[in-house]
């Protein structure tokens, strides 16, 4: 009943600041939204109204790699795919106050394994948003949540090829619900943001799930020596080259009430709910070409994060508990070639050291800025060590090129 009347209240809330805000000036809305910080080169393909009461601007993407595979214990060999292909709408409806996003994927490994029972996963960013001025920003629907600074950054605006393995395992990605962000970002003084979200707790494309636990998201974001150029915090690498040392320092926490899946909003069912909590802490660095980040995640259970089937006590799926830390670092050299490094390490939780391995991962990359992130080609070296419980020790790497292209 208590979260059932916060849900109510907070209800109350929007629709009231709406009727007293309507009528401010629509000049200081632009459609930068914080719940979405795509990357963006340039403005897409833009369409107006006659009489200005509606908008829409329409980008796509497209990742294209290639990749050569050497796992211990297997035939190494080529994969070659379409990473991402996607397609995105937003812009307004009625007034700049009330906008939408909208995002499609469509490449194979954006959409998942078809199976039997499950929906579809064609549907990203399905969200509307009320901003009333250039520091609130409220939003209902399926889109990111306020959680990690790699997950929060568009996988258009990477310098690696991919994310890294602590994300993989510890991200809180995607969920249905509302979001709160109060934004007081300036150019050369002290900044800060607030992020809060209510949501299932299920992640994205969910139906027929419903339970009484919600997921309760907060964040914090704080820029001591002013805003990054250019919304700089939400792509990665110096590619502006900023004239001034700029540092974010963001924490954000997450406590998934019931949640149904091994890493909350994303994995494979559990045989029991668990509650799960999240710490997600992110740094980010940049000055005259050189950037640097290092984040540290963490997941853990109320209850043993392993869990039973009870029909048959043989099979077991478990929560993905643990920690994980992040180290970035990289240079773009005026002619725009980027060096890049990352080493991540991360430890599994006491709960499940029997069932899965600690990692170590170790990546550099060289990236070519044709057209920023908007239009890039990257390569990358890649190589895992895998440490298991019994001892045995298990080495992979890979190399890599991709292109992507977009507008």
């Amino acid at each position: 009943m208590k979260k059932l009347i916060l849900l109510l209240f907070l209800m109350i809330g929007v629709v009231v600041f709406a009727q007293v805000s309507i009528q401010q000036n629509k000049a200081d809305n632009d459609l930068k939204l914080s719940a979405l910080p795509y990357y963006s080169f340039g403005k897409g393909i833009g369409i107006t109204s006659p009489d200005s009461l509606f908008q829409m601007n329409i980008r796509f993407r497209i990742q294209n790699r290639v990749s050569y595979i050497n796992n211990e214990d297997e035939p190494a060999g080529y994969d070659g795919q379409i990473r991402r292909l996607r397609l995105r709408f937003d812009g307004y409806v009625g007034s700049p106050k009330f906008l939408y996003a909208i995002q499609l994927s469509f490449a194979p490994g954006d959409v998942g394994e078809i199976k039997d029972g499950e929906n579809l996963n064609i549907i990203r960013d399905a969200v509307v948003f009320y901003r009333p001025n250039k520091n609130w920003n409220l939003s209902f629907g399926q889109t990111k949540l306020p959680g990690n600074r790699q997950r929060v950054n568009s996988s258009g605006g990477l310098q690696l090829t991919d994310r890294s393995i602590n994300n993989s395992k510890f991200t809180i990605d995607r969920d249905f619900g509302f979001q709160v962000h109060n934004i007081n970002e300036f150019q050369n003084d002290f900044s800060y943001n607030f992020k809060g979200a209510l949501s299932t707790g299920e992640g994205r494309n969910i139906t027929g799930n419903a339970d009484a636990g919600i997921a309760v998201t907060t964040k914090v974001e704080l820029l001591p020596f002013g805003a990054f150029s250019r919304d700089g915090t939400y792509f990665e690498g110096d590619i502006v080259r900023e004239k001034k040392p700029k540092f974010m320092l963001s924490g954000a926490f997450q406590q998934n009430n019931n949640a149904k899946r091994t890493q909350g909003q994303l994995g494979n069912d559990l045989f029991q709910e668990r509650t799960m909590k999240s710490v997600l802490i992110d740094a980010m660095f940049k000055y005259n070409g050189w950037a640097a980040m290092s984040s540290y995640m963490s997941r853990s259970t109320s209850k043993n994060a392993i869990t039973i089937n009870p029909l048959d006590i043989s099979q077991v799926s478990y929560a993905f508990v643990g920690e994980g830390f992040d180290y970035q670092l990289s240079y773009n050299f005026p002619s725009n070639y980027e060096f890049i490094s990352r080493f991540s390490s991360q430890k599994v939780g006491d709960d499940i050291k029997s069932l899965a391995p600690n990692a170590k991962q170790y990546s550099i990359g060289v990236t070519k800025y044709i057209w920023e992130h908007a239009f890039k080609v990257q390569s990358e070296l890649t190589f895992d060590t895998l440490h298991y419980f019994n001892g045995d020790k298990r080495n992979n790497w890979f190399l890599r090129f991709q292109i992507e292209i977009g507008i």
